[in-house]
This record gives C-alpha cells, sequence and structure tokens, in this order.
C-alpha cells in the first residue's frame, strides 16, 4: 500500500484525478516523460481511474509500451496516445467498448492491434506518422467511422475488406505519403466519402469509379506519377471538379466505345470531336492559368532594410523554434479576402499545428511593426500585451480569462472532453517564463502559442504582412508549416484576382479599371528573406532558404 502512495505522490495528477472523481486526464510534455523514464512507464494507478472518459498521453518519447490494464478503462471516449515512441498497441484496447476517438499518430508503431476492429463506435482513427505497411482486416466492423488518417507510413495498400458499404459514414480518407500502388474502383461503395487525400503515393492510375462517389468534395492525388499525362496535369492543379468530370467522360468512353458508336453519322461524330477537342482545349487553359500562380522569393542580401530578428539565449528552455518573412502582394482587400484568408489560417492551425500544440502562426500588418524585433522571455507577471479584440492585459489575467472562457464553454456544450482552447493553454503549464515577440519600443506583438497583438492586427488596407510560426517541437515543424502557410496565401491570392467581381466592393473609388489591374497584378506573391540571429548577430535560420518551399509546389512557380 505504501508503494502505491508514493507512486501517487509522484503523479499528482493522477492523484487528482482519482480523488476528484475526474473524466479526463492529460499528461504530456518533458516532465512526464522524465517520470516515465525513470518509473520504467505509466504509473499503474492511471488504469484505476475507471471513471475516465479523455485520456491523453502526450509527447513523451520515454513511453514505448501501454499495459495491458488499460482494457480496464471501460468508460474511455478518446484515448489520445500521440508523440510518443510507442512500439506496440495491446490488443486488448478492443476492450474500450466506448471508445470513439483514437490517436497513436508520431509513434515507432509497425502494426495496429487487430483489437481496433472490435471498436463499434469508434469514429475517429488517427495513426499517420508511423511506420506501418499495412492495416489490419475487418476495419470495415467500425461502422461508424467517419474520419481515417494513416498518412506518413509504409503503407502498400488498403484491406480487402476497406471499400465496404458498411462504412457509410466515413467522410475523410487521408493516406498521403505512403506506398499504395493501387485504388480500387470499389471506392465508390464509399457514400459519405467528401475528402480523399492520397498524395505522394505511387499510384499510376485513378479509378474512373472515382467520380460515382456522390459527395466527394475534395481530392488530392498530388505527387503520383500517373499513366495518363493529361490528368497528372490535372491533379496537380488539385482541381476537384475537373478531375471528377475528367474520370467521369473517360470511363463513359470506355464503357460506350466502338460498336455503339459505328452506326452515328460522320457529321455528328465530327461535332462530338470538336466538342472534345474545344473541352480538352478549356482543361489545358485552366491547368495553364493554375500554373501562373508564382512566388518570387527577395534574398535578404539584395535588400538593405531586410528585417532581422534577435533571439535571446533563454527561449532554448521555453518555446525555441521560429521562423519568419515577409509577404507582400497578397490582396486582401477585395470582397471576402481576409475572412477566407483567417479562414485558411484557423484551418492550418486545427489540422497541421494540431490545434496549436505542436506550431502557432501569427500574422502582423508590416507598417504597424516598429522594428528590430526581439524573441524573448519574461515572467508571466511582467509580460503584458493587448490581445486581439481586449484590453491591455498581464499573460496571468489573460490566461485565467481563457480558461474561464474554456471551460464555460465545454459546460455549455456539455462536454467531458478537453477543448482545442485547453490544450494549447496547457503548453505554458508549469513554465517560469513565457515566449514573446517584442518590439523596439518594448511592446510584445505575439505571445506564443496563446495571441497576436491588436497593435499589429491584419486588416484589409495591409499591403505586407510580417509571418511568425513557433514551435517547442522541431525547427522543421516551423518551415513545413510556414511553406504550407504560404502555399495557401498564392491559392487565396489566385482565387481572390480569378473573381473579379469582388474586386472593388470595399468601396466605390475604384474604378473599374483600376480593379481590373489590380487582379491582374495581386496574384504573384513576394516573399522576403527574414534571417533570425542570437544576441551576438550569429545566424540561427533564414527563411526561406532554398531547400524551402520545394514540397508539394507542383502547382507553384518559385522564383529565387
Amino acid at each position: 500500500m505504501s508503494s502505491s502512495m508514493d507512486d501517487l505522490e509522484k503523479w499528482p495528477e493522477i492523484e487528482k484525478a482519482a480523488t476528484g472523481k475526474r473524466r479526463e486526464l492529460v499528461l504530456q510534455g518533458s516532465a512526464v516523460d522524465k517520470r516515465i523514464s525513470s518509473s520504467g512507464g505509466l504509473s499503474p494507478a492511471i488504469f484505476s481511474l475507471s471513471l475516465l472518459n479523455y485520456l491523453e498521453v502526450s509527447q513523451c518519447p520515454s513511453l514505448t509500451e501501454i499495459h495491458e490494464d488499460i482494457q480496464h478503462l471501460t468508460n474511455l471516449q478518446s484515448l489520445i496516445l500521440c508523440r510518443n515512441k510507442l512500439a506496440s498497441v495491446p490488443n486488448v484496447v478492443g476492450s474500450l467498448k466506448s471508445l470513439k476517438v483514437l490517436d497513436l499518430s508520431v509513434n515507432s508503431l509497425r502494426v495496429l492491434p487487430e483489437g481496433i476492429t472490435e471498436l463499434k463506435e469508434l469514429t475517429t482513427l488517427n495513426v499517420s506518422c508511423n511506420s506501418l505497411e499495412f492495416l489490419p482486416e475487418g476495419l470495415s466492423q467500425c461502422t461508424k467511422l467517419s474520419n481515417i488518417n494513416i498518412s506518413k507510413n509504409n503503407i502498400t495498400g488498403f484491406p480487402s475488406d476497406f471499400y465496404s458499404e458498411r462504412l457509410d459514414l466515413l467522410s475523410t480518407l487521408v493516406a498521403s505519403d505512403n506506398s499504395i500502388k493501387q485504388l480500387s474502383g470499389d471506392i465508390q461503395k464509399l457514400a459519405a466519402l467528401k475528402v480523399l487525400d492520397l498524395s505522394n503515393n505511387k499510384l499510376s492510375d485513378i479509378p474512373f469509379d472515382l467520380s460515382d462517389c456522390p459527395k466527394l468534395k475534395e481530392v488530392n492525388f498530388k505527387g503520383n506519377k500517373l499513366n495518363d499525362k493529361r490528368l497528372e496535369k490535372m491533379v496537380n492543379g488539385c482541381q476537384t471538379k475537373s478531375i471528377l468530370d475528367y474520370l467521369r467522360v473517360k470511363g463513359r468512353q470506355g464503357e460506350d466505345g466502338g460498336d455503339r458508336d459505328k452506326g452515328r453519322s460522320s457529321d455528328k461524330g465530327k461535332r462530338q470531336q470538336k466538342k472534345k477537342k474545344e473541352k480538352a482545349t478549356d482543361e489545358q487553359d485552366e491547368v495553364e492559368e493554375l500554373n501562373k500562380m508564382v512566388v518570387r522569393v527577395l534574398h535578404f542580401s539584395d535588400t538593405p532594410a531586410a528585417l532581422t530578428v534577435k533571439v535571446s539565449a533563454e527561449v532554448k528552455d521555453v518555446r525555441p523554434y521560429l521562423v519568419c518573412c515577409v509577404v507582400r502582394g497578397m490582396n486582401l482587400k477585395p470582397g471576402n479576402a481576409l475572412k477566407r484568408f483567417l479562414v485558411a489560417q484557423t484551418k492550418l492551425h486545427d489540422d497541421l499545428c494540431g490545434r496549436r500544440t505542436i506550431a502557432t502562426i501569427a500574422t502582423h500588418d508590416m507598417q504597424l511593426l516598429k522594428a528590430p524585433l526581439i524573441y524573448d522571455v519574461k515572467p508571466p507577471t511582467q509580460l503584458k500585451v493587448t490581445p486581439l479584440g481586449r484590453r491591455e492585459m498581464t499573460a496571468v489575467e489573460l490566461i485565467r480569462h481563457l480558461q474561464l472562457e474554456a471551460d464555460e464553454l465545454r459546460k455549455q456544450k456539455k462536454r467531458q472532453n478537453v477543448t482545442g482552447l485547453h490544450k494549447y493553454l496547457q503548453i505554458l503549464q508549469g513554465k517560469s517564463l513565457y515566449p514573446c515577440l517584442v518590439d523596439a519600443e518594448g511592446h510584445v506583438i505575439s505571445f506564443p502559442p496563446i495571441t497576436n497583438s491588436e497593435k499589429t492586427k491584419i486588416k484589409k488596407t495591409t499591403k505586407e504582412l510580417f509571418l511568425e510560426v513557433t514551435s517547442e517541437t522541431s525547427l522543421q515543424t516551423c518551415k513545413d508549416v510556414m511553406d504550407a502557410l504560404i502555399v495557401k496565401m498564392a491559392e487565396l491570392n489566385k482565387f481572390t484576382a480569378e473573381h473579379k467581381e469582388e474586386a472593388g466592393s470595399d468601396g466605390e473609388e475604384d474604378g473599374p479599371k483600376e480593379a481590373a489591374a489590380g487582379c491582374e497584378t495581386s496574384s504573384e506573391l513576394i516573399v522576403q528573406q527574414v534571417r533570425t540571429v542570437d544576441r551576438d548577430g550569429n545566424l540561427k535560420v533564414v527563411y526561406p532558404s532554398k531547400t524551402d518551399l520545394s514540397k508539394e509546389l507542383s502547382n507553384l512557380t518559385v522564383i529565387w
């Protein structure tokens, strides 16, 4: 009994959950990792918390296995075991009959337990960023699955029962960055499929039957060497509607072929040929128009006033990684351009940034910045910031406000789960210093991962943006997120340029000619390199470098 008490003393979070009869428990980060390392694993006491319906253990590289006693947590609805080094998961996970969300992403798994197929309530399965070579047979038994992410593994194909009418709720399937060689025409059986991402695989063909998926809205097949080169061009342009229309037409041609056309008059045949040629020309024009999307990089040495950000040594123990750049040519004025950009940033935060737990993006109006900038740390009581849409307050006050708001939101929605807001607030728990980006006047313009400042907020009139991405994960994470942000900005800018009817909608002072001219020039983005240096001026990183903006860019031209 005394050893059990000692164990609980080492794990105060478990003791609080037990005494408070809590339904959720989150263990993450380096402090927890040290305890796992010294104890040889998670405390056994965790498996006695039978009331838990949300359990998260993440960012703990010392966690390599989960004990079979996890089967006792029969009320679990969400099990989040991401960003650890799990080499296996026990088959008894199939005993968790209430489980709805299972996240095993970013581990070292080579196989998944067959027990997963017994999870009848499972709606979300994320096993991305592992070393899986195949998925277990029987996933079609998980009939409530709506979201599957198996990206960044070594998977070569889907199980035989995967294309099943039983998976009639499956709406999102992300299987990018694998070694999948074939997609079966039976994909059409997934009637609810809305999003399909099979980019960066080894596909040579896309089945015509894909066009029969009634709800499909977004497909991504970039990075596959397709036999049909016209289709490959369309794929690289990510034009879902054009791709599905093309597959539909090709499929009909295959079905109708030869004999049915023999009896038709030569005039009708000529008319059809002419129509086909016109359609092919239109599709080619679409692809060529898409390829006009351009990002031009300005080297810092060519710009005398190029911005440099100094980084203090103290951020190393708090939030060490930062990349920045300046973007010009982003047209935020017409119609809903600004709103679309903010929505896209939020989506990146939710997806690629793991709801800000992996990385955080901040955008600023460059004209409102007072250079030079310093990426520094401050004690929570001394860090003062004017958060977006709020009055100036200390970091302590702000986090207290946000925590109360998150708790209130959770109560209103009657949720037991940790909200997205809770998750990124926890990143700073227990830290004696907080990270911040400070301008030349001493104003905090960014407090990652919490907020950036109202003082530098972007507006419709913003012509030059300063972008920053911070993370405690890795420098490459920051670069990947920044790459994705710039690609998205280029896509949005092109969309704005193409929808000329929206130009000048903010005011009549822009005449039609001026508005149209603005649209013609606004689709090119100019990205100015920004260097981050240490206090002594030694270079830490420059973004973008020649190795950046090089992935997933077949639909974009980068000019150095």
